[in-house]
């Protein structure tokens, strides 16, 4: 039977393909653990269950649906069907087909920048792989907006029924945005089972309902050919609504039944059993078990014919749900324990007769001459997709022209900077795309987005434009550059890391920038994370921060970020104290941002109005440049005791800095000199500490500038955080360290009432500063 118009291969081709298909992903998965020896003797692992359930889903899409332009997120158990398809697509080399999960090899699941064949959406962390879709769809209409970029095609999403579980789908799903964007197709595989159990209720109703409710077209892919000609057949109705309302443990179960239990347990015990009974009288044992595993998630007719009612349908986003079978055709299918079951070296020969595979030589592919083979090459060349040189940008400006006075938060001066970019440097500013989840304006987005405008993918009437009392102007069109979405930390990120893989996808750069407040950062930490993983540049901008956010209470107050953000890879994390600082610190990021081998940076910033004349920034250009180097670098001696070695080194970060200052100044009346360290960055210097122990090919030179060997003194370390983050530098000169901070919960009151609350106060950091010069004194 050939399949639907358009699609270019017949169905008993498309059928040897993928059992081909099928035979390779358990053979990969079966070399890492039976064949290939580990030093460690750990298991390897692998999902041949969970690769077997999609292997029609992915034959029919690879091998008769996709062009070079579309783009797919492949769930992230079935990575082996998606190595096994770029095999027989001439885009994996055969080495790598026996190192899976090996050093240097096939990744365990799809990753974008580790991986050694192409792959669109780097997937492991559930329910982060399929809502990549969505943002990347986003995206592409955003750069498509502002600059000339080629046409997108697809964005499909290979999704686990069990996967469906995560909240960050429905997050994703509902945001009203979402609707319009008639290029998604999700595929459902529908297997009902997750890791651990036979999923206890049919959940495709409630889903199709809650899609449907988000305004996205349902196609529901149930049942094969085989089995809907039985149900119009006499007792079919029966059959029909006996499956039905089976309960999935059941139906499972009979997956596992010789033929004589099958047709004696198929029928059940209602009304429905006598028809059921007289109708599986006409079939044979091969043709009941052909029945019962007619599902039509394996019917690669009707999966080309819901792809290509999905395409008639442009207007609305489409989610085809495909009812599976998990460990489909292999030993182990519809076993509740098979999420990581090995089939052993007979099941594994046993299953090569049946697929028509050798395993004397498993990597085979098909003859060259052959038809398959011939569907191969058409695939690989109809997949095939040219290469996006990033367009060359102009380099970021090292200062802008503002001059920083009077007392100013840093998330103050965070606003004026972009609108300062905007004014003097408008090519530049037109890369900075601004993304918040409903908080623009007290992240303090507001100046930046009453000139750029908001972006939206139709034009929206600002009603409240011409009140006087509206200090904030929401004008949506697609020529806007902040784009608001709903109250989701998840969708945020997520369409942050998207953005900041226009380079690679689409040829132009964008300068990706995030506002949330600080303590909402670990909501947003993983999928960002996973951004970065894949190989996206962006900046995260944390604000308000701290118990400096003192009349909020501890629900807005963060405690554990500077720590997430020294620890997080490819990611430079800022902390700056003042005005100036930061403005170097931002443009240095996005520069970064810009760098064909840049990193994404994290700046925490706060609301607490601090004195910029305490910056003493120096005047003269060479000594101001040597200022920016340093802060750059991580951080600067911001004050040098009279003497030639103090009695204390006293290190501030960020808002609390004004207090370190004051200690200093009180600890210098008492007779008492001390340095004070700003510290811009406590990641790069980190980084420099582990540079000096050569871990690192980074410069360690920071370290000398901080903290010279020749000023040797004890420490004590201040931070509007958890004190544990700068209690590394006690290891820069190997002296004593008192680390102040914040290890609890806040609460309400005024900013002093916290500080001396936490011990972050003037006060004590004088007497932690007495107690250690003291203790030096008598040791």
């Amino acid at each position: 039977m050939a399949v639907p118009a358009g699609v270019g291969a017949d169905l008993e081709v498309l059928d040897s393909i993928q059992r081909r298909v099928l035979w390779l992903a358990t053979s990969i998965i079966h070399h890492a653990n039976r064949v290939r020896k580990t030093p460690s003797g750990l298991k390897v692992g692998g999902h041949q269950a969970s690769s077997a359930s999609v292997v029609s889903i992915m034959t029919a899409l690879y091998f008769a649906y996709l062009r070079g332009e579309d783009r797919v997120s492949v769930k992230p158990h079935a990575a082996p069907t998606l190595q096994a398809i770029e095999y027989l697509l001439g885009r994996l080399d055969r080495c790598y087909l026996t190192q899976l999960r090996a050093f240097g090899g096939l990744q365990s699941y799809p990753s974008r920048t580790k991986d050694p064949y192409p792959v669109d959406f780097s997937t492991g962390s559930v329910g982060i792989g399929a809502t990549a879709t969505v943002w990347s769809s986003l995206a592409h209409r955003y750069v498509a907006t502002h600059f000339d970029v080629p046409p997108a095609g697809r964005e499909v999403a290979l999704v686990g029924d069990a996967e469906l579980d995560e909240g960050a789908i429905w997050e994703a799903v509902t945001d009203p945005i979402v609707s319009h964007l008639g290029e998604l197709m999700w595929i459902v595989d529908l297997n009902r089972q997750s890791l651990d159990r036979v999923t206890p209720e049919v959940p495709a109703h409630r889903i199709t309902r809650m899609f449907e409710a988000a305004g996205w077209q349902t196609i529901v892919v149930k049942y094969g050919r085989y089995l809907r000609e039985l149900f119009t057949r006499r007792g079919g109705e029966a059959l029909e609504e006996r499956i039905d309302d089976m309960e999935n443990e059941e139906y499972q179960h009979l997956l596992r039944l010789p033929a004589g239990e099958l047709r004696e347990n198929l029928p059940g015990a209602s009304k429905l059993r006598g028809p059921i009974i007289r109708l599986l009288r006409d079939l044979d044992d091969d043709e009941l078990h052909r029945a019962i595993r007619d599902l039509g998630g394996h019917d690669l007719s009707d999966l080309l014919t819901a792809m290509q009612t999905a395409d008639a349908d442009r207007q609305r986003p489409s989610v085809v749900i495909a009812y599976t079978i998990k460990a489909w055709s292999l030993p182990t299918e519809g076993h509740p324990g098979n999420h990581s079951a090995l089939l052993t070296n007979d099941q594994w020969e046993a299953l090569a007769s049946t697929l028509g595979c050798d395993p004397a030589d498993p990597w085979a592919s098909f003859p060259p001459t052959s038809r398959e083979a011939e569907v191969c090459r058409e695939a690989a060349e109809r997949l095939s997709r040219a290469h996006r040189t990033p367009r060359a940008v102009a380099p970021m400006p090292s200062q802008l022209s503002g001059v920083h006075r009077g007392e100013s938060s840093t998330q103050q001066t965070f606003g004026r900077v972009l609108v300062d970019l905007a004014r003097a440097e408008p090519e530049l500013a037109s890369r900075l795309v601004t993304v918040s989840p409903d908080v623009a304006s007290s992240t303090n987005l507001g100046g930046w987005i009453n000139r750029v405008g908001v972006w939206n993918l139709h034009h929206h009437d600002d009603w409240f434009g011409d009140d006087a009392d509206t200090v904030l102007k929401w004008r949506e069109s697609a020529a806007g550059q902040h784009i608001e979405l709903g109250i989701a930390e998840g969708n945020l990120v997520g369409l942050l890391s998207e953005l900041g893989l226009t380079w690679a996808r689409d040829g132009q750069a964008l300068i990706p920038l995030g506002t949330l407040y600080d303590p909402f950062v670990n909501r947003a930490l993983e999928p960002w994370s996973f951004g970065i993983y894949s190989g996206a540049r962006s900046i995260l901008v944390g604000t308000p921060s701290g118990v400096s956010l003192a009349p909020e209470g501890g629900a807005h107050q963060s405690i554990v970020t500077p720590s997430i953000g020294l620890e997080q890879p490819r990611c430079i994390a800022w902390e700056p104290a003042f005005g100036q600082d930061l403005e170097w610190i931002l443009l240095d990021a996005m520069s970064h941002v810009l760098s064909e081998n840049g990193s994404s940076a994290y700046l925490r910033l706060s609301t607490r109005p601090v004195d910029q004349a305490l910056a003493a920034v120096p005047s003269s250009e060479r000594e101001q440049a040597e200022r920016r180097r340093q802060c750059l670098a991580g951080g600067y001696l911001l004050r040098t005791a009279a003497q030639e070695v103090p009695a204390v080194t006293l290190v501030g970060v960020g808002a609390i800095v004004p207090e370190v200052l004051a200690a200093a100044s009180e600890l210098s009346r008492l007779g008492v000199e001390s340095d004070v360290v700003c510290i811009t960055s406590a990641d790069l210097v980190f980084r420099a500490m582990q540079a000096r122990m050569g871990l690192l090919a980074e410069s360690p030179a920071i370290l000398d500038e901080l903290l010279p060997e020749r000023r040797r003194a004890p420490m004590v370390t201040v931070i509007d955080g958890h004190p544990h983050t700068l209690s590394f530098l006690a290891g820069v000169r190997g002296v004593r360290i008192t680390c102040l901070g914040v290890s609890d919960f806040g609460q309400s009151g005024d900013v002093e009432n916290l500080y001396a609350f936490f011990g972050i106060d003037t006060e004590t950091i004088v007497g932690a500063a007495f107690d250690l010069f003291d203790e030096d004194a008598t040791s």
